[in-house]
């Protein structure tokens, strides 16, 4: 992870979105200490407030660093010809029960080694990082084993040394019932919660836990059992729930206090208002529904209605959404769930962050981390509007610049 940078930094007459808005005039924006130290007008800016700062940059537009709060970056092999079969008429439900889905990529990535995965997930967290990210969720669930399930948290770990990334790793053992279970999904179930989940709190492999609460996944009786387990163990919740159908499974994380219900295609009002009065957040995930080919929309203005945080992540997996270009599924977003631009950036700011149990990221205030960047566009609406990569000009993570063009 980068270090704070030492010498004061300042920016002048940058167009700010601020993680929730965008300020109406351009602004001076001084970074002390790994945190943001001074936000001024840049009309009103007097240099004897940032005396002794480095001018870092002038113009473009300034945005929180982006956060990525669902991905299952750490995996092995690829589902290239899962895609074939989608577009030949197979459906996603028909492949995953005739062992392919999830648990082909649960073979490859049992079968990889841990210095295996890091290099096959570099690429992959480089991608992001070009895009904007400066913090990121990792979850497991190609694992299904307590070892293997360990060993991908522990490279989702290594890879946030590696890169000067914020990595959150997140326990997802209930992601699909391995084949050494068929029949004993409670048997699986009570291997998550005795064994799988105490084993990564121990070892400070995880931050929180997560569950596929669905007919291809697991019950609400069994991601109840799973919650009470996190819950036990210190560790935050997450849900997978309501993509395929209704089954309650948001307004059920909702009641256990999770962070966020994540894809909730088929989310209904009653599980909008559990969410709402939980603060729950709403994750949207357009990658996975525009690979699918999915047609049920998330409520959006329902969650708009009871003042859901929406957040926007890229849901880069191997399977329903092989992207690893955030600004893409703000596009997305946009075109396929209709919000607006403004909604999109926060989704991937502000609320992304808080989707993670983090709300003083994704802000640019001061005091806020430092996490910021610089974007070679006019207004923020761009980021949403066109898909080009090759925009950033500078990426700032705690505070030092670790991109520059």
């Amino acid at each position: 992870m980068a270090s704070s940078q030492s010498t004061p930094l300042l920016w002048r007459n940058v167009t700010l979105f601020d993680g929730l808005e965008q300020l109406p005039e351009p602004m001076a924006v001084l970074v002390e200490h790994g945190r943001v130290a001074g936000l001024w007008r840049e009309n009103e800016f007097d240099p004897s407030q940032a005396s002794g700062a480095k001018e870092a940059a002038s113009g473009g537009v300034m945005t929180p660093g982006l956060v990525d709060c669902h991905t299952h970056l750490v995996y092995a092999g690829d589902r290239a010809a899962e895609f074939e079969q989608r577009l030949e008429g197979v459906s996603y439900e028909t492949i995953a029960r005739n062992g392919g889905g999830i648990l082909s990529s649960v073979r490859a990535t049992r079968a990889a080694s841990e210095d295996e995965l890091i290099a096959a997930s570099l690429p992959r967290l480089d991608a992001l990082l070009a895009d904007g990210v400066t913090t990121l969720e990792i979850k497991s669930g190609y694992g299904l084993t307590v070892a293997d399930e360990l060993k991908m948290l522990r490279v989702a770990r290594r890879l946030g040394e590696l890169r000067p990334v914020r990595v959150l790793t997140t326990l997802l053992g209930a992601h699909a019932l391995p084949p050494e279970y068929a029949g004993r999904a409670d048997d699986y179930v009570s291997l998550v919660c005795d064994e799988m989940i105490p084993a990564a709190a121990r070892e400070g492999l995880a931050d929180a836990v997560d569950v596929f609460c669905e007919g291809i996944g697991f019950s609400p009786a069994q991601c109840e059992r799973i919650y009470q387990a996190a819950q036990a163990h210190g560790l935050a919740i997450k849900a997978h729930a309501e993509q395929l159908s209704n089954l309650g499974g948001s307004a059920l994380a909702a009641r256990y206090g999770a962070l966020s219900a994540d894809h909730i295609e088929y989310l209904d009002e009653a599980g909008v208002g559990a969410m709402a009065e939980a603060g729950t957040v709403a994750v949207l995930l357009p990658g996975a529904f525009h690979v699918l080919r999915e047609t049920q929309m998330p409520p959006i203005e329902l969650l708009r209605q009871y003042g859901v945080p929406m957040a926007v992540a890229s849901d880069a997996n191997p399977g329903t959404s092989p992207i690893c270009m955030p600004t893409l599924m703000a596009n997305l977003a946009c075109t396929l769930f209709r919000l607006t631009p403004r909604e999109a950036l926060a989704g991937m700011t502000a609320h992304g962050a808080r989707a993670l149990g983090l709300p003083d990221l994704g802000r640019i205030a001061v005091g806020a981390p430092a996490d910021l960047c610089l974007w070679d566009i006019r207004q923020p609406a761009e980021l949403a509007y066109a898909v080009q990569a090759g925009r950033l000009r500078q990426r700032v993570f705690n505070g030092a610049i670790t991109y520059a063009r």
